[in-house]
């Protein structure tokens, strides 16, 4: 669904683990990357979450109650589910690795582990999932979504209505990504011809689109480099 040309922080977990200390300390650590989490407790309540649901990435303990995580991820493939897994585990064996691959993990990783570590390989894994999953019509970046056929943006799921002008200066800071786009461009991209650069219409317009897309959000996207252009990035 989802496809950026520079994968940034913006990834929905579950995180299906027992063990209250791990909870608390992963959960914490994602919610500061800027990423959503949904939590359950045992096999049974997990397996609900994410046939629910729609995640970027599940995080599987194998040691659950009610039941254990490989039968959790053996009915999710079963079911069609594709969603990328990433097993946290005790058992550190490389038969165990190899069961749990077999068994539909995208990855494995051995308890104790680094938490920068899982939450790369997290972003590794939405990243690619999501590059797979994407239609050429869509783009894509962080929280915002464009279906250039219909013509639509949403983020987080929130549709935003755009004019004609909106939807072409979207469309610019969407294919450019992270990049300064001076007002001079903006205008040649945009109205497709030469306006006196001195005129504030391309002001005008992103402050009117910064109003649709960043108002109802506390992260703002849309940035003013003063005395060279906007941006659309993630941070500030």
């Amino acid at each position: 669904m989802f496809f950026a040309a520079k994968f940034r922080g913006y990834v929905n977990i579950l995180l299906i683990e027992d063990d209250l200390h791990i909870t608390r300390f992963l959960t914490q650590g994602f919610r500061q990357e800027g990423y959503t989490v949904m939590h359950a407790g045992d096999g049974i309540d997990g397996l609900h979450l994410a046939t629910t649901e729609h995640y970027d990435v599940i995080v599987l303990d194998i040691m659950l109650p009610k039941k254990d995580g490989l039968a959790v991820l053996s009915e999710l493939r079963g079911l069609g589910h594709t969603t990328p897994v990433i097993i946290l585990s005790a058992k550190h064996s490389v038969e165990e690795r190899v069961l749990g691959l077999k068994s539909g993990a995208d990855d494995y990783l051995v308890k104790p582990f680094s938490f920068s570590e899982l939450s790369a390989r997290c972003q590794i894994l939405a990243r690619r999932d999501r590059m797979q999953a994407a239609p050429a019509h869509q783009l894509c970046y962080h929280e915002l979504e464009l279906d250039q056929l219909k013509r639509t943006l949403h983020r987080s799921s929130q549709l935003i209505n755009l004019n004609q002008r909106e939807f072409s200066l979207i469309q610019l800071l969407l294919q450019n990504p992270e990049t300064v786009l001076s007002k001079t461009a903006i205008l040649e991209q945009v109205w497709g011809y030469q306006f006196d650069p001195q005129t504030n219409v391309v002001d005008v317009l992103v402050c009117r689109l910064r109003g649709k897309v960043d108002k109802d959000f506390e992260q703002p996207l849309i940035h003013t480099i003063r005395g060279v252009g906007y941006v659309l990035k993630s941070e500030c």
